[in-house]
């Protein structure tokens, strides 16, 4: 069954909210230019009220090793998501966490690229020149259909909504479904209904 991230999580209520809905993890985003954006003493309060089964993801783009290992800590977070232009050295510094790689995908994919990096999960957003993610616009699946190769988790993002993540789901079997801005009144404010409708459609 495929697994469920809602991301840009910024309080108690929304993080709840997920888990109750059914949400495989949440994501934190550490990244001080996103509207998502949540202070780490703010997202530590959160995570360690959340129950263990439910994963505690930490968004970053291009940030210090030493940061990233204090913020993970701090937080209690299982998972790590590199959002920006890290290495494949860099994502094997982290032993212990579940790292994840964003690729941004613009008009190919670079399967070559991807296959450098040995990391738990590889997640596909849609390109933008102004923004890491959370674009909530779709990319053209039809690239992706030649990831067999990866070794990984595969993560599908970007412009997932209730009505369309059924054919995503049949086109492309990704592991995982990471949404955010489809499932909120505004950046970092979810709408409860709509995260319990979209976990319901993939389930």
């Amino acid at each position: 069954m495929v697994k469920v991230k809602i991301c840009g999580i910024t309080n108690l209520e929304d993080a709840l909210a997920s888990f109750f809905s059914g949400a495989n993890a949440i994501g934190f985003v550490f990244y001080k230019k996103s509207p998502r954006y949540i202070d780490p003493s703010k997202a530590r309060n959160i995570s360690y009220i959340l129950p263990k089964e439910i994963f505690k993801a930490g968004v970053f783009v291009d940030e210090k090793e030493k940061t990233v290992k204090k913020i993970a800590r701090l937080c209690n977070l299982d998972m790590l998501q590199f959002h920006g232009s890290e290495s494949a050295k860099y994502c094997e510094k982290f032993k212990g966490y579940k790292v994840i790689k964003a690729f941004r995908v613009n008009k190919e994919i670079n399967l070559e690229e991807i296959s450098k990096y040995k990391v738990f999960g590889y997640l596909f957003d849609t390109f933008s020149k102004n923004k890491a993610g959370g674009t909530g616009k779709k990319f053209n699946w039809n690239l992706l259909k030649n990831t067999d190769k990866i070794k990984g988790q595969v993560f599908l993002s970007g412009g997932l909504t209730s009505v369309n993540v059924k054919s995503a789901i049949n086109k492309l079997h990704p592991d995982w479904l990471d949404v955010s801005s489809s499932v909120e009144y505004r950046p970092g404010k979810k709408n409860h209904q709509k995260i319990l409708r979209f976990i319901e459609v993939t389930r």
